[in-house]
C-alpha cells in the first residue's frame, strides 16, 4: 500500500514540478488572424467551450497577441466603461500584443509560477520562432498533478481527515 501521508506526497511534488511541459497535456489554442473582429473572436471562444482566450497568429503561425474574456469584460465594467467595446473593431485594438509565453522545455514549476504571478489561466506555448505550439491551462497542470497520484487520490475518503471505524460494505 502506498504511503498516503502528507509528507510522503509532498516529497514527490518537487520532482513533478521539475518535469518539462512536454509531459503536460496541452490543448489546441483557439486562433484567429489579424484583423478579425471582436465579435468573431467572441464567437470563436463560445464555439469551442474550452477556453476564454483567442490567440492571434500571423500567416506563419507566430503569436501576435492574446485576447481574453477579461480584456473584453474589463472594458464593459472597468474604468473604460463609457468607451465600451466596439464588436466590429479589429482584435488588435483590444488584444495584449506582448503576452507572456512558455516554451516546451520549461518546467511545470515555471508554468505554475507564471500563472500565479500574472493571474493567467491560459498561457501560450511557443517554439524558438515564436510559433504557437499549444496552450497550457491551469486545469492541464492540475490534471497532470492529479494523474501523478492516482492511488493516493482514489483511496482518499470523502473527507480527507475522516478516519473509518470499520470497512464499508459487506
Amino acid at each position: 500500500m502506498a504511503d498516503l501521508t502528507e509528507r510522503a506526497v509532498s516529497a514527490r511534488v518537487p520532482a513533478l514540478a521539475s518535469q518539462s511541459l512536454v509531459v503536460v497535456g496541452r490543448r489546441e489554442p483557439v486562433t484567429v488572424g489579424p484583423g478579425t473582429t471582436i465579435a468573431a473572436c467572441i464567437r470563436s471562444i463560445q464555439r469551442t467551450g474550452t477556453g476564454d482566450s483567442v490567440f492571434v497568429t500571423d500567416v506563419d503561425g507566430r503569436l501576435a497577441g492574446v485576447l481574453t474574456e477579461r480584456d473584453i469584460f474589463g472594458r464593459l465594467v472597468g474604468p473604460d466603461v463609457a468607451a465600451g467595446v466596439d464588436v466590429d473593431a479589429p482584435v488588435e485594438r483590444y488584444m495584449n500584443a506582448s503576452p507572456r509565453t512558455l516554451r516546451l522545455e520549461q518546467t511545470v514549476a515555471d508554468a505554475i509560477a507564471l500563472m500565479q504571478s500574472g493571474a493567467y489561466r491560459n498561457v501560450p506555448v511557443v517554439d524558438d520562432d515564436r510559433r504557437l505550439v499549444g496552450v497550457v491551462r491551469q486545469v492541464d497542470i492540475l490534471k497532470f498533478l492529479a494523474e501523478s497520484f492516482p492511488e493516493e487520490l482514489l483511496n482518499l475518503p470523502p473527507r480527507p481527515h475522516q478516519r473509518m471505524e470499520q470497512a464499508e460494505g459487506g
